[in-house]
């Protein structure tokens, strides 16, 4: 049985037509996915299954916080998680997600979830990961802060063709 297998919904196998599943989502579901950007959480997803004319509509909620790097000093993070998905999902002949639902195969029936989960988990995430102001770690906040040019420096250091197109640049924008 692989580590994953308990995200995968039997919808050929419904009986009822509206079905509840709960997920956790910890360390070794990460690891087993083999996410790169998320590399933990204590996350928990229910999952709302609907079958209507045919079709199966899947409600998705997803909870709790992940571990990410943080883009700044590149220690571990962890950010908060709330997010609701919607996704349609139908029996057919071979399995397709090219349009707004997924085609499961018949004969199958059954849809593994695991990395939809983890698509709209990894969605829900703001684009630039950084800690609360002071939160940062010091030695490597320092060692950027000796990288950064500072612009203010002394102009005569400068080599002289960067002060003509400075004068260019005041030029344009005027």
């Amino acid at each position: 049985m692989g580590k994953l297998d308990t995200f995968k919904i039997d919808l050929k196998g419904l009986s009822t037509e509206n079905a509840c599943f709960e997920f956790s989502l910890d360390k070794a579901y990460f690891d087993a996915i083999g996410s790169e950007d998320l590399k933990g959480g204590d996350l928990h997803t229910t999952l709302q299954v609907r079958k209507v004319a045919g079709n199966f509509e899947l409600s998705f909620h997803t909870e709790g916080v992940v571990t990410v790097t943080c883009d700044l000093c590149l220690d571990d993070m962890s950010l908060p998680i709330a997010t609701d998905n919607k996704l349609v999902a139908r029996l057919g002949d071979e399995f397709d997600d090219s349009d707004e639902y997924i085609v499961i195969p018949a004969d199958e029936g059954i849809l593994n979830v695991a990395w939809l989960i983890y698509e709209f988990v990894a969605l829900a995430l703001p684009m630039r990961h950084v800690h609360e102001e002071g939160q940062c770690n010091p030695d490597m906040i320092r060692r950027i802060e000796q990288l950064v040019v500072d612009s203010s420096d002394d102009d005569e250091a400068v080599d002289p063709r960067w002060n003509e197109l400075k004068k260019l640049k005041s030029t344009i924008k005027e």
